[in-house]
């Protein structure tokens, strides 16, 4: 497999991982960002603290990573289809970015599934 370098210490196997490594860092920053615009909701909390567990999880290639991509499928498909249901009507921006979080959660994880052989060593 070839490496990818990024500076001078990172080096990645392989783009895939690396992105949904991001993904999910990504997500759980934007996730604690909507905290206070939300009035602080838990559940942003768990959604955004699970990302960020994950991303490093990813990362690292932990085996229990996995399990994470699992429980925030999950819990991103069930957010998604909450916020989608009920707010695409009032606001068409914020639904038409719960969508694209949905079609992304499901890209990754059905990428990270297929490569979960990467996992286990």
């Amino acid at each position: 497999m070839k490496k990818v370098s990024i500076g001078s210490k990172l080096k990645i196997e392989s783009r895939g991982m690396f992105a949904t490594s991001v993904f999910y860092a990504i997500v759980g920053i934007i996730f604690f960002v909507l905290l206070p615009m939300a009035s602080f909701a838990p559940y942003l909390a768990i959604i955004g603290i699970f990302s960020l567990i994950t991303a490093y999880g990813v990362f690292r290639k932990r085996v229990w990573a996995i399990w994470f991509v699992m429980i925030l499928f999950l819990v991103a498909t069930t957010f998604s289809g909450v916020m989608i249901y009920n707010i695409l009507q009032i606001d068409a921006l914020l639904g038409l970015g719960s969508i694209g979080y949905l079609i992304l959660t499901w890209v990754f994880t059905i990428y990270a599934l297929s490569k979960r052989k990467v996992f286990e060593t």
